[in-house]
């Protein structure tokens, strides 16, 4: 990548991690981005090698975050907020929405500190829009929380669209997901909604324990999760038509689903609403 970009947050420089492999990062390789270092690009050939549709998940998850996002600003939601945001990949959430609502208000928060390097791609919304770019850890809600709120671009009072793709696969059971989401949406207004992916072994079982193995070799915690697991991140929730379903048969618009198996796509994905 040449010379490498330093993050910066309150004049001191961080360190972006170039060293080790991270998912985000990954995740970017699987889209085919540039955004990547050797160790992303060694760990990620590492997971093509073993389950080659790895990059069908990424590209299925990054089109299902489109249509849900259109979907909900659709329903008249106004006002976003999302965890794990990753690399900047264009449409990002905010060109969504905002091409359906041009006043939306947007908020992404990430913890991998290169995202931050490339923020200005997340803050270049509409000029009736308000797009805001945080760095914080799903792991701890009751900062991201405040960290929004002192944001200063979230209601509290009006319903939100809080969208956690690809990301829970990240948090093991002993950082409590559920509780995680629990709390996150308590916080919010009747009205709001739960936008959710989360990769899954349920159809390919020695491929996504591989999966998992590979990034915990290389410091990241991941855990696959079965459709009643999945299912679980939802209490509470009223979960919209159709359902928790594989990502891409979630509304996949007038030409149906693209022809691909549930095994390819190793994706749960679904839309809920609180009342």
């Amino acid at each position: 990548m040449g010379e490498q970009p330093a993050a910066r947050q309150g004049g001191a420089e961080k360190d972006l991690g170039q060293d080790r492999a991270h998912s985000a990062r990954m995740y970017d390789y699987y889209l085919g981005g540039k955004t990547n270092y050797a160790v992303d690009r060694e760990a990620a050939q590492a997971v093509i090698r073993v389950f080659p549709a790895i990059e069908v998940t990424a590209r299925v998850n990054r089109a299902y975050m489109q249509r849900a996002a259109r979907y909900l600003a659709r329903r008249g939601v106004r006002q976003f907020i999302d965890l794990g945001t990753g690399i900047p990949t264009v449409p990002n959430l905010h060109q969504v929405v905002q091409e359906e609502v041009p006043e939306a208000a947007v908020v992404y928060a990430d913890n991998d500190p290169i995202v931050l390097v490339y923020a200005d791609e997340l803050l270049d919304g509409t000029p009736e829009g308000t797009t805001c770019y945080l760095e914080a850890d799903v792991t701890q809600p009751d900062k991201v929380l405040e960290a929004i709120d002192a944001s200063g671009t979230i209601d509290f009072g009006r319903p939100v669209a809080l969208s956690m793709h690809a990301l829970l696969h990240f948090v093991p059971d002993d950082k409590d997901p559920c509780g995680i989401v629990s709390r996150l949406m308590a916080a919010l207004a009747p009205g709001s909604y739960l936008s959710l992916t989360h990769c899954t072994g349920d159809f390919e079982p020695e491929a996504w324990q591989a999966i998992v193995d590979t990034y915990r070799q290389r410091g990241t915690a991941a855990q696959v999760r079965s459709h009643a697991e999945v299912l679980r991140l939802f209490a509470g929730l009223e979960l919209l038509d159709p359902g928790l379903v594989s990502a891409h048969r979630w509304h996949p618009g007038p030409h149906g689903p693209a022809p691909l198996t549930d095994g390819q796509v190793s994706l749960y994905a679904g839309v809920a609403r609180k009342d």
